[in-house]
């Protein structure tokens, strides 16, 4: 007798409860094709439901002392910290990562919890006496109300909590939705917030696909949506959601570049590069999955074909350098787009379309790729494969390298491989990206900062966590103050808007 799978509940004034949907996806291992659980696409009312328990809960949590929400934070970090290995297992299981990377992508998430517990220091506002005679002015920022999030399969546990942590620290509510097709570790998250203090109807979690995005952009109780996902998406997104009134911040494809000089340390630069490009199978949004050898480094290609052939593939639970693509539609997507560089003439240095796997012969893998002689016309060049493969361009010089990363549409990252100061320098004021690592190939930065993927790669004005994402979370409120004594509580009308 076949056994039932769980269901994934949906979360919402606080209780996790089944859903009354009739559309329902599969949860599959990508490494075995296991069908782990069953994930519901929310109805409309269930939808409404979320967000009517957001706008309640918020009518208190907004007034909540700062300190309050801090501790809640400070708990979740120390949940989180003590759950580590579980939530490694459980992202592992739907997504295919390794169970080192799955730790890493709940770390990068944890450091913007601990961010979120100290956040009032940045929420502060500003005061000035006797702007007038006897006039005050000053600012508070203050949440906006029910805010909402879109995150994607390839973080399920960073990317949530880059985003509802922020938002509700600063006195939002917040709904949910996080991927259909890995939802369970972001789940598992959400329970921990849960027992770390959040209160009913301040955070909740919906399910669905392109109805409960839409539904969400034309809330009108929605104040702001925070997306990370595909260019495609993303721009539906900002504009459907943009012209309902609402904030919006959309991180969204990329095609990230590093430039290798010949002066830079050789084995650092291709150890660095290999890992960047191969490692969570090049599912991320900031994979190098371009490099740019300038001169003699051209010839380190053999070198590099080494390196990325000796990684190991494999399930994410038995740790291997890399492991599988999301779905079987991302695999057959991967290598379409890999037979499309050969048709089209470039080198395929290195081929993992047939990369076998032991003990998994239904896993959705694909082994490290290169491709040497890419030019800027090519299909592998122009499109963000989102798989392991790396094309390589070969140039003489670094301003020609930088004018093809700037001749690129995308901005999220990029970095240069050098020992030369001067070169990094002129790298770092001339390109046209919006995070750059120097020696550093995936600049995501610290929460003490903001993500700041620009161009092609980012719409909205303001990045998620770090000092940014407070002015996207608030709104100023400006009050101007005059009181008086009994001696100055007489005069003359004066109908000029003046203050003296």
């Amino acid at each position: 007798m076949k056994q039932a799978v769980p269901s994934v509940k949906l979360l919402i004034n606080g209780e996790f409860v089944e859903s009354h949907s009739q559309d329902w996806r599969d949860i599959i291992n990508p490494a075995t094709q296991e069908v782990l659980a069953r994930v519901p696409m929310a109805t409309a009312e269930e939808v409404q439901a979320a967000v009517s328990s957001a706008k309640t809960a918020f009518a208190s949590w907004k007034k909540t002392p700062i300190g309050t929400r801090a501790r809640i934070f400070l708990k979740y970090q120390q949940l989180i910290r003590e759950h580590m290995k579980e939530l490694a297992a459980l992202l592992t299981a739907e997504q295919g990562k390794t169970l080192a990377d799955a730790e890493g992508d709940i770390f990068r998430g944890l450091e913007v919890v601990e961010h979120a517990a100290s956040i009032g220091n940045l929420q502060l506002g500003e005061y000035a006496e006797n702007v007038a005679g006897g006039v005050d002015t000053y600012t508070v920022q203050q949440p906006l109300g029910v805010c909402a999030g879109i995150t994607p399969f390839n973080f399920p546990a960073m990317i949530p909590l880059w985003m509802f942590p922020m938002a509700i620290a600063t006195g939002n509510t917040f709904v949910l939705k996080p991927s259909e097709q890995d939802p369970m570790v972001t789940m598992r998250l959400v329970e921990l917030a849960l027992q770390a203090g959040i209160p009913a109807g301040v955070l909740n979690v919906v399910h669905g696909g392109e109805a409960v995005v839409n539904a969400m952009c034309d809330h009108p109780d929605i104040k702001a949506i925070s997306f990370v996902g595909s260019s495609r998406v993303g721009t539906h997104v900002y504009n459907r959601a943009s012209l309902a009134g609402k904030r919006v911040q959309c991180m969204m494809g990329a095609k990230n570049h590093a430039i290798v000089l010949p002066d830079a340390n050789k084995e650092q630069a291709l150890n660095q590069l290999t890992g960047a490009a191969f490692g969570a199978a090049g599912q991320r949004c900031m994979a190098l999955s371009v490099a740019v050898l300038v001169g003699e480094a051209r010839s380190w290609i053999p070198d590099l074909v080494a390196k990325a052939k000796s990684l190991r593939v494999g399930a994410g639970k038995d740790n291997p350098d890399l492991g599988p693509l999301i779905s079987c539609a991302a695999r057959e997507r991967v290598s379409s787009l890999i037979n499309q560089g050969v048709a089209e003439g470039a080198v395929l240095a290195l081929d993992g379309r047939e990369v076998q796997v032991d003990g998994y012969p239904e896993g959705n893998f694909v082994g490290p790729t290169i491709f040497s002689g890419v030019t800027t016309d090519m299909a592998i060049y122009r499109q963000e494969i989102f798989g392991p493969v790396l094309c390589l361009l070969s140039v003489d010089t670094l301003d020609e390298a930088i004018a093809i990363i700037n001749a690129n549409p995308n901005g999220n990252g990029t970095a240069i491989f050098t020992q030369s100061g001067a070169a990094a320098r002129r790298f770092q004021e001339d390109i046209d990206v919006g995070q750059v690592g120097i020696n550093v190939p995936i600049p995501v930065p610290v929460p003490l900062f903001s993500f700041t993927g620009s161009r092609g790669s980012k719409l909205g004005d303001l990045g998620p966590y770090g000092k940014q994402v407070i002015l996207f979370y608030t709104q100023t409120k400006t009050v101007t103050s005059r009181w008086f004594d009994d001696e100055a509580s007489s005069g003359k009308v004066h109908t000029t808007i003046s203050l003296r």
